[in-house]
């Protein structure tokens, strides 16, 4: 059980330091929309590359910090029936859902998207349009990369939930 401790302490430590980059790349994001907008209502123009720019940045903060949203339980779920649950019976749902949903859900992300990222890194691909961004496969390369962090983190949760089923840890503990 050690074992268990410690690879999900480990996981959930990683995606936490991700989610704290993808924190301040939210800043930017914030940044780069201002500017989008002043260049737009006050100098009366506008930038592919700056439009570009702001959608990839969102794509990125909602790919890679889905494991770290995961790690804060800051998930959408429907709470009906697991609100009223003790934490053996929270831990039993989020254990199935882990296996039966989250799992195979990320894998066939990470499985499709691998190659559409591979192919496109591969023939240097970049925006269609005039002025756009270059290197496309960056952003599209966060696809397989934030499945990863959301799958790992989803095996933490199982870890975490097994351990709370055993009753070797505490809801308490997993926070610490």
């Amino acid at each position: 059980m050690n074992i268990l401790k410690t690879a999900s302490r480990w996981i959930d430590n990683l995606n936490e330091w991700v989610g704290r980059g993808v924190g301040w790349v939210t800043l930017a994001l914030v940044l780069v929309i201002f500017v989008d907008v002043v260049m737009r209502y006050l100098f009366n123009t506008s930038y592919v590359f700056t439009q570009e720019l702001e959608w990839h940045l969102f794509a990125f903060i909602f790919l890679i910090g889905a494991g770290y949203t995961l790690l804060h339980d800051g998930h959408v779920r429907v709470d009906i029936i697991y609100q009223r649950l003790g934490l053996k019976g929270r831990a039993w749902i989020n254990l199935l859902g882990v296996i039966f949903f989250l799992i195979p859900g990320c894998l066939m992300v990470m499985s499709t998207s691998w190659k559409f990222t591979v192919n496109s890194f591969m023939i240097m691909e970049g925006s269609p349009d005039p002025g756009g961004i270059p290197f496309r496969f960056i952003v599209k390369g966060c696809i397989p990369a934030g499945f990863f962090l959301l799958l790992i983190q989803g095996l933490s949760l199982a870890m975490h939930s097994l351990m709370q089923i055993l009753g070797i840890e505490t809801e308490n503990e997993k926070e610490s």
